[in-house]
């Protein structure tokens, strides 16, 4: 500590297509109020460019990991997911995040709180936004994490080290249920939509149905008002159905505008998230849409043209930048459909690590 400025220990870590700051929980006030004017100083929120700050003037680029030593029994690390919003003074905990949880086993390695266990360590996480599990597999040859390999994902430059993560039970971890709404298909305001959770509250809309190819760049696409407005008027309909409650100030659902797939994948999407349209799609978000893939008679499976679905796919979802592929299996056999597996592949690298600097006039004043 200076006499104008605060240091608090930090790491910055690109996460999938994310990037953000990684804090031990034990560096951060314990005071959700504290923290939060913490994080917003430390961003550089509310201005769009976070010119002051750490943030890149982007959700994507202007996110947090609070990671801790778990007490749970079968669990390395709790993870807390915030986002801090570069175009208002708001830090919301009302989501996930499967792109910065990629670098939460590398962080908690990197700083002692799991143990290298040979070649390749798993990492339990307990994520705490949506009391769900995932198991990251990290490299660590002789006991170090490694950054480097051939693994490439879209939207990242360049070949990492992978990253590969099972999420484990985050059917319906934010809504309840894996179909919040109890149907594969709901009418609102005259759209059809699917409603889906399996780790990320997703509406799946037709882009068709919107006037729209579903191919525009994110730019276009927020660009467009009248599009904008009407897809906002439909998650705002669909916050109770969800279990959501009243989402006008929240970060979910989020708006998934659903087409063909045109470059070898199983289905093409553009994602609101939800106010502005993501230059990929987001992990989770990936994984509810490959999740209403297999669901049959949803938005997503007719657009895709699954019939006969099969137990076990890999489901390649293309996005602006690329595509993920989800790995999927489920259970067909009962009432409604149940997922037994979702899995997929990330990287991770970590940026920097030190030491973050607050003006102490930020933290009286903001």
């Amino acid at each position: 500590m200076t006499n104008t400025q605060t240091a608090v220990a930090c790491s910055v870590m690109r996460g999938g297509t994310s990037k953000g700051l990684f804090f031990l929980a034990s560096d951060l006030p314990a005071d959700v109020a504290a923290r939060d004017k913490f994080l917003l100083a430390a961003m550089g929120s509310p201005d769009a460019r976070e010119i002051d700050g750490m943030g890149g003037g982007h959700p994507l680029t202007s996110k947090v990991a609070v990671v801790s030593k778990s007490t749970r029994e079968g669990i390395d690390v709790d993870y807390l997911f915030l986002q801090v919003w570069p175009d208002r003074a708001e830090v919301s905990d009302q989501q996930n995040c499967g792109n910065i949880l990629a670098a939460v086993g590398p962080f908690a390695i990197e700083r002692g709180l799991v143990a290298t266990t040979g070649d390749l360590t798993p990492v339990k996480i307990f994520m705490v936004n949506t009391d769900s599990k995932a198991t990251a597999f990290i490299e660590t040859p002789g006991g170090k994490v490694n950054y480097q390999g051939t693994a490439r994902i879209d939207g990242v430059p360049g070949f990492h080290a992978p990253v590969n993560i099972n999420f484990e039970d985050v059917a319906g971890s934010s809504c309840g249920s894996l179909l919040p709404t109890g149907n594969a298909v709901d009418i609102v305001n005259g759209v059809e939509v699917t409603c889906i959770d399996n780790g990320m509250p997703v509406v799946c809309l037709r882009a068709d149905d919107f006037g729209i190819t579903g191919y525009e760049t994110p730019a276009e696409l927020e660009a467009n008002t009248e599009l904008r407005a009407k897809v906002e008027a439909i998650r705002l309909a669909v916050g109770e159905r969800m279990n959501l409650g009243d989402v006008t100030n929240k970060t979910v659902p989020k708006m998934s505008l659903l087409s063909k797939a045109t470059n070898g994948g199983l289905i093409n999407t553009r994602t609101f998230i939800p106010h502005r349209a993501h230059e990929a799609i987001g992990v989770l978000g990936a994984v509810s849409v490959a999740t209403a893939c297999m669901l049959p008679g949803s938005v997503a499976n007719r657009i895709a043209g699954l019939t006969g679905v099969a137990d076990e796919l890999d489901i390649e979802v293309e996005h602006p930048t690329g595509f993920f592929t989800v790995q999927m299996q489920v259970d067909n056999s009962g009432d409604q459909l149940r997922v037994t597996k979702s899995a997929l592949l990330r990287t991770a690298r970590m940026l920097m690590s030190g030491s973050v600097y607050v003006s102490n006039s930020a933290l009286e004043n903001n």
